[in-house]
């Protein structure tokens, strides 16, 4: 490739750290269907002959095959997989594949093979995320009775139903795939036929390769055309906030399935046991969702480090984008498909949830409301009287709800027995009933609401 200004080839240093055909090997579907948009317009245009382009075509389509059926050979040293789409069409066709590369260049190819990859790869990802929030739905719609215990700095402060908790991790990744979604339609532009920075004097079609390989328009900048991973950027900015979506949920099920809790049970197929601990139910599926978000994470802080100083256009630093986008958005693909597995296979433990729901003076905010309601009370009085009644309980190691009417009185004397009617924990989630609270009918509304928008598709 360098013969006509280099008198030798490249020191073997050099080859190590210039090649990327180890892990650029996997844009090659789309980096044939850019090439096949690219000569089909080439020919169109009339800058190619009619017969070198059926020949690279049938010989593009042959490379195709051969890498499908696993019967490509990736040199090493032909470098990326521009240069050995190229080489393998050459020997096919002969030297018409030489004028496969008119009126273009490696920077506008990348720049397109890694947009379609990107742009394949966020819709999978919208797919996956679309059927986690069935899963979550379906386990909310399930659950929308069943009362736990809501948590704040981890400490108990409310009860809620496992079907409300479910259901937040729905509108989470609500905004995970609207973002995914922005992404795409921001990416949806075509750099091929920028070349290498500057554009060219052949009299391309840029909307037509632009429009055959499914993008919106074509780039309006040559220069930021080849300069640009911005899509690249935030991908894996939507991708790491998903990331941590999925990180917390896997917090909590790494808590909820502890001896200690209790609240729910994983299935054998994603827990594992213990070499040496026969009792042991690791909720290791859990374990590597909660871990995966570091690589995600990584990867974005990566390219953006990568990018920060670099003048434009095109500098082979941008040859770091593929690494970590490729494995970031792969390992939250496997993330999405492990906690929907474990989401459908989970079981709450009913009685325990409740029994938890109760503790720790969880309903004292609904005395305070109480206190206000029907008493009058400014809430900060009601929430001192509250306050005096929970340390009264707390020093007898009684519930609220045990406590005798006649101390409850003797911190505030108009309460009366109708008080204990609000500090059952279901009446407490069943007089949640403001739009988004924990009510019972709240959750299978929205779990219905979500099931039906979700549909057959997950649209």
């Amino acid at each position: 490739m360098w013969g006509g200004r280099f008198a030798s080839g490249p020191a073997e240093i050099m080859e190590e750290i210039n090649a990327s055909i180890g892990f650029d090997k996997r844009l090659a579907p789309q980096d044939i269907r850019g090439s096949l948009a690219h000569v089909a317009m080439l020919g169109a245009a009339g800058i190619l002959p009619h017969g070198d382009v059926a020949a690279i075509q049938d010989g593009l389509k042959t490379v195709a095959e051969e890498i499908e059926t696993g019967r490509f050979e990736f040199r090493r040293e032909l470098e990326d997989i521009h240069m050995a789409v190229e080489s393998r069409l050459t020997e096919i066709v002969g030297p018409a594949a030489g004028r496969l590369h008119t009126a273009r260049s490696r920077n506008d190819q990348v720049a397109t093979d890694m947009k379609l990859w990107v742009r394949d790869t966020l819709d999978g990802l919208d797919a996956q995320a679309a059927e986690l929030q069935r899963a979550l739905a379906e386990k909310a719609l399930a659950h929308a009775t069943t009362v736990m215990p809501g948590f704040t700095h981890l400490q108990s402060a409310q009860p809620v139903t496992f079907g409300h908790h479910c259901l937040a991790y729905v509108e989470m990744l609500a905004r995970d795939r609207g973002r995914f979604r922005d992404a795409r339609a921001r990416l949806n532009e075509c750099p091929l036929g920028a070349a290498a920075l500057a554009g060219t004097s052949f009299p391309i079609d840029r909307h037509a390769t632009a429009q055959a390989l499914g993008f919106d328009r074509p780039t309006a900048n040559s220069l930021d055309s080849v300069a640009d991973r911005d899509f690249a950027l935030e991908s894996l900015s939507a991708a790491s906030i998903c990331a941590v979506h999925l990180s917390r949920f896997a917090e909590e099920l790494v808590i909820w399935t502890s001896a200690q809790f209790n609240f729910v049970k994983l299935s054998d197929g994603y827990t594992t046991g213990s070499s040496i601990m026969p009792q042991k139910r690791n909720p290791d599926a859990a374990e590597l969702v909660r871990a995966k978000s570091g690589r995600v994470i990584g990867a974005l802080t990566g390219l953006l480090i990568v990018m920060k100083g670099l003048p434009l256009a095109y500098s082979k630093d941008m040859q770091e984008d593929k690494e970590g986008t490729f494995d970031a958005l792969q390992a939250l693909s496997l993330c999405l498909a492990a906690m929907t597995g474990m989401v459908r296979d989970l079981e709450p433990n009913p009685d325990i949830l409740a029994r938890a729901a109760g503790s720790g003076y969880a309903t004292a905010t609904d005395l305070a409301d109480w206190l206000v309601r029907e008493l009058g009370l400014p809430f900060r009085e009601a929430h001192h009287v509250t306050g005096r009644l929970v340390g009264a309980a707390s020093a007898k190691g009684v519930g609220l709800e045990e406590l005798p009417l006649s101390e409850m009185q003797a911190a505030e004397p108009r309460i009366t027995q109708a008080v204990y009617a609000v500090l059952g924990v279901e009446n407490s989630v069943s007089s949640r009933t403001s739009h988004g609270g924990t009510a019972p009918d709240n959750v299978r509304a929205q779990a219905t609401r979500w099931l039906d928008a979700l549909g057959a598709s997950g649209a």
